[in-house]
């Protein structure tokens, strides 16, 4: 029987979520042979809440920060590192980290012995089609893990050359709300020029005006199955709709702070690294929160939006030159990433600062931030970069601590 890790990060409340993920691990066990461990990290106020939900249900470890903190400190003194203190920021650092969060479930998994890493996010749930709902863990059991050749898909477009090697990655996208919140300016004449900013500095417009169509619109309404083997385009899968096995034991995501985007980076290691994967159709439903609308949280979601932008200036770098998976080579084009000339990035960031004064009203106190903050976003987007680096480094040591580390102590 496999040991699965399904996983849902959270800071806020997501009673409803938890509720259907749950329903999401009953039917993996009902219908595979697998043993689902259910992993809430939860740095919300509502644990209380969320305790509620989950009690009574077998194999859920619901950790507070407390909890991952302590965890996480003896996988770091376990571990040698030579720089525990820094480790202990990088993993669990004071700021907002979709990277770190999904970092601390792949340390849980692998202490749990887990097989594979199944992530859902609280601000989303499941389409139903026919009465049901639709999970997209069936579509991910039935090839994760195995043989290329041993997949379960409806198309096979996957080099038969890769047909021995192992399905690393298993995913979907969404549908409902966009992924990045920019739907109020769907239409203003700006949002192009706003969203194109992502695009590497010598794309030409073309790709420009593509990926300005393409970026965060999600997918089409579940109406039957469909999934392919193949090496998965980034472009067509979401980090709230993914599994991973083996990778991410390999190579840790981004620790950046107040970022959106920084854990999609072993989506585009898979891509790059052409290891085979199987992009599918079970898309989850996107919603955004009450909290995000609000002055505050609209505010902060922008920056983190700015933040995106900025750190694309290394990770085209990367992403252009990457080949495999190893994690001496990622971590050595990381570090060249760092070396390269900052003007490019200054400049971007001064073109995101007229456009959103274009765009107007509330997205005028964007562009005041960016003024006021210039240098520090300038600054924090390189060391973001350079302590990536370091994690990297270290992910083999906290990995191999982990699997001899009890997630709760005594």
């Amino acid at each position: 029987m496999r040991r699965i890790c399904l996983t849902v990060p959270t800071n806020r409340e997501c009673a409803a979520t938890l509720t259907e993920v749950l329903a999401e691990a009953a039917y993996a066990e009902e219908h595979f042979d697998v043993e689902v461990h259910l992993v809430v990290l939860d740095s919300s106020a509502d644990f209380a809440a969320h305790a509620q939900v989950l009690r009574g249900t077998e194999r859920v470890w619901h950790l507070d920060e407390a909890a991952q903190g302590e965890f996480l400190q003896r996988v770091i003194r376990r571990s040698g590192v030579t720089r525990p203190g820094l480790m202990a920021d990088l993993m669990l650092p004071q700021g907002l980290s979709y990277g770190a969060c999904t970092n601390r479930a792949f340390c849980v998994a692998v202490a749990l012995g887990c097989e594979s890493v199944h992530r859902r996010d609280s601000d989303s749930y499941f389409q139903t089609h026919d009465g049901d709902r639709v999970f997209p863990v069936h579509a991910e059991l039935l090839s994760l893990g195995k043989p290329a050749h041993m997949a379960v898909t409806t198309e096979n477009k996957l080099d038969p050359a890769l047909r021995d090697a192992t399905v690393s990655m298993v995913g979907a996208s969404f549908v409902g709300e966009m992924s990045v919140d920019l739907g109020d300016i769907r239409d203003h004449e700006a949002y192009g020029d706003l969203v194109s900013l992502w695009a590497a500095e010598d794309s030409s417009e073309q790709e420009r005006e593509d990926l300005v169509r393409e970026s965060f619109m999600g997918s089409e309404p579940f109406a039957g199955d469909w999934s392919v083997l193949t090496v998965v385009d980034p472009m067509r899968v979401d980090m709230h709709n993914i599994s991973f096995h083996g990778l991410h034991e390999r190579i840790p995501l981004p620790p950046a702070t107040d970022t959106i985007g920084s854990d999609y980076f072993l989506i585009h290691v898979a891509d790059k690294a052409r290891l085979p994967g199987v992009l599918h159709n079970r898309h989850i439903v996107n919603f955004h929160t009450r909290e995000r609308k609000s002055p505050a949280g609209f505010l902060a979601y922008q920056m983190r939006f700015v933040k995106f932008i900025l750190s694309m200036h290394y990770f085209h770098f990367i992403y252009r030159r990457m080949t495999n998976a190893a994690p001496a080579s990622i971590a050595g084009l990381v570090r060249e990433s760092t070396w390269q000339n900052g003007e490019p990035n200054a400049a971007k960031l001064d073109r995101m600062e007229r456009v959103y004064r274009r765009i107007g009203g509330k997205f005028s106190a964007v562009a005041d931030q960016i003024v006021e903050r210039r240098e520090s976003l300038l600054t924090e987007a390189r060391r973001d970069i350079d302590d990536y680096v370091q994690l990297i480094e270290a992910w083999g040591p906290l990995m191999d601590a982990s699997r001899v580390t009890d997630v709760r102590h005594g």
